[in-house]
């Protein structure tokens, strides 16, 4: 095949022959790099176009894993907490067990009806019926805790009621006259008719003498706060008590007084010391009882014992 081209060159057409080998290798050649060209332009913008949807792939796969090891963290925490609650819970229970034994304990040594204090039951409740919650279940551990707080704060009121109980119990107790108003003696006097050591004469004693050696400890008898210390007449230097409950005891004839006006005493609380101040014979100590203002027989309180 020949083909003729026409130009200016030299001023004379020009002919090329496609018939010749030499002619097909430049055309070959550039066919191929045209194709190349065109593969290679169009594997870049293949790669523009699906660049970010294959990167991708292994970014999600990274935040999957991040995921997956915040949530492992999460119940690897929250297990701690079950187990220090499970832990605290425990301790808890074994406290209200040493609760519900002291006062088990108290109610008996107190002689209290234990129908009144009952340490041994679940603490009673009731009220009308509410609608559950739908949809969610209380944690088993949850539950407990709250009977748990439950029991402790019944327990919390009914000690709180037994100690009152017990207080007021053993304070009427101590105020009550028991025992003897000496730490050593004798009693030389009983209560009642007697002969005067003065005249000689029949006589009304309202109370009995102590007698011991000059400075003895002279002690009270209850617990009560004191209305008088200091001299009256016939009774030389006295002490007298205020117990609550109607009782007043006396102490007369006294060295020494070591109590004042208004102060709060104990039983066995020295008050005095013993003398014979005033109308006396000789050391020793008149002691008197009045319940509601009327003096009765100290001896009945003498020889009784504090429970």
């Amino acid at each position: 095949m020949n083909i003729i081209l026409f130009t200016n060159l030299h001023g004379r057409p020009g002919s090329l022959n496609l018939s010749r080998p030499r002619i097909y290798v430049p055309l070959l050649s550039l066919g191929l790099f045209l194709a190349a060209s065109l593969f290679y332009l169009g594997f870049q913008l293949g790669q523009v176009q699906d660049g970010p949807g294959l990167a991708a792939g292994p970014q999600w796969r990274l935040e999957v894993a991040e995921q997956q090891r915040a949530v492992a963290q999460a119940r690897q925490e929250s297990q701690a907490h079950l187990d220090a609650l499970a832990m605290r819970l425990g301790q808890l229970q074994g406290q209200v067990l040493r609760l519900e034994g002291l006062g088990q304990r108290l109610v008996e040594m107190a002689d209290i009806d234990q129908g009144e204090f009952d340490f041994e039951q679940i603490p009673p409740q009731g009220g009308p019926a509410a609608e559950a919650a739908a949809g969610y279940a209380v944690p088993d551990f949850i539950e407990e805790l709250d009977t748990l707080s439950r029991v402790l704060d019944d327990r919390e009121q009914q000690l709180l009621a037994l100690e009152s109980v017990v207080r007021t119990r053993t304070l009427k107790q101590q105020g009550v006259p028991t025992g003897r108003p000496v730490t050593s003696g004798w009693m030389s006097s009983a209560y009642g008719k007697r002969t005067d050591p003065f005249t000689g004469k029949q006589a009304w004693h309202d109370g009995v003498d102590f007698a011991g050696k000059a400075g003895t400890e002279v002690v009270a008898v209850a617990a009560g706060v004191v209305t008088w210390s200091g001299s009256r007449y016939g009774y030389g230097n006295l002490v007298e008590i205020n117990h609550g409950n109607g009782y007043v005891t006396r102490y007369g004839h006294n060295r020494d007084l070591v109590v004042e006006v208004g102060q709060h005493v104990k039983p066995g609380q020295a008050i005095a010391r013993m003398g014979s101040s005033g109308r006396s014979t000789g050391p020793h100590v008149h002691f008197e009882v009045l319940k509601h203002g009327k003096s009765v027989d100290p001896a009945r309180f003498v020889w009784a014992k504090r429970s």
